[in-house]
């Protein structure tokens, strides 16, 4: 078991590996119906590898419980959507795929999340290799006030992926060929490409708001990534721009382990292949397919929240 500071979010707990024999009583909001939590519910089976695997998580903000005792496993090269009313602790809980709740000094993790078998909740983890290995993109686009192409190699260079310094350039080991060809790539991966590529000079700021959230995801894949956290990418963009990002989640996953939030229940059952549903308390109550999901949820609550009897 490990604690650790972290990021901040308006949601009470989460509940993960409760015997199928005695269930758990769950809490309840206005217009949930009351009802014991089954372990069967959220034992999803899939084929493939697991990408990421959480154990008994629980998250608190002071003495707030956000997330209950969560157990999930996440395939890789997917995408799984987190769906569930607001407060449930679902953006709480992709934040603790990264540390970013680390950010939050009243925060505390405890319980256990390994990425492919190592745990990242353990003494000595470099947090800056974690969230280059496991990026995210947030709600509301967040380019740098920088030109196009800077945005997306900042993150390169930072890392020392790529050197264009004096330095370099004064000892001949720049590298503006690989700079050039990487903001080429990382914006194709982010079907941006043919829309600036005659002004990669130009402050990303100008862009609308849907170009600037899928250069941020190209700024994400240039640090070549192996999970991508996103926090609803598309929830403030337009219809147009919002089916292009939903394009752009669908292709990613051949490649990309990608775990997305969102408040839109038609999106979550267009673009993913697996849905786990949080409800109130912070609790994972539902967890498979999302056909079955959305098509035969086997708790009544989850089948009332996603017929939009409460939420």
């Amino acid at each position: 078991m490990t604690e650790s500071p972290t990021e901040t979010d308006s949601t009470p707990e989460g509940d993960g590996a409760t015997p199928a024999t005695e269930g758990r009583t769950a809490t309840t909001t206005t217009g949930e119906t009351e009802e014991e939590i089954q372990d069967e519910w959220r034992n999803y089976e899939f084929e493939g590898e697991t990408k990421i695997a959480v154990e008994n998580l629980d998250v608190y903000y002071g003495t707030e419980q956000a997330i209950r005792d969560v157990s999930i496993d996440i395939p890789e090269q997917s995408v799984t959507a987190l769906i569930g009313p607001s407060g449930c602790g679902k953006s709480t809980f992709l934040r603790t795929l990264n540390r970013m709740n680390d950010r939050i000094k009243s925060a505390r993790v405890e319980g256990s999340v390994r990425i492919d078998g190592n745990e990242i909740y353990r003494d000595g983890v470099d947090l800056v290799e974690l969230r280059k290995r496991v990026g995210m993109v947030f709600q509301q686009p967040n380019p740098f006030p920088k030109s196009i192409a800077d945005n997306v190699s900042y993150g390169p260079r930072k890392h020392g992926d790529i050197d264009t310094g004096l330095l370099a350039r004064l000892t001949g080991q720049a590298e503006p060929q690989a700079e050039t060809e990487l903001v080429e790539r990382s914006l194709k991966q982010a079907a941006l490409w043919e829309e600036v590529e005659d002004r990669l000079d130009d402050n990303a700021l100008g862009l609308s708001g849907g170009q600037q959230q899928r250069l941020c995801i190209a700024r994400c894949l240039a640090v070549d990534p192996e999970v991508i956290l996103m926090d609803e990418p598309a929830s403030a963009l337009d219809p147009i721009a919002t089916a292009k990002i939903e394009d752009l989640i669908e292709e990613l996953a051949e490649d990309y382990t990608v775990v997305i939030v969102t408040h839109n229940m038609q999106q979550a059952a267009r673009i993913s292949d697996q849905t786990a549903v949080f409800l109130t308390g912070g609790e994972l109550v539902e967890y498979g397919d999302t056909d079955q999901i959305f098509e035969d949820p086997r708790s009544e609550r989850v089948e009332d929240y996603v017929t939009g009897k409460f939420g």
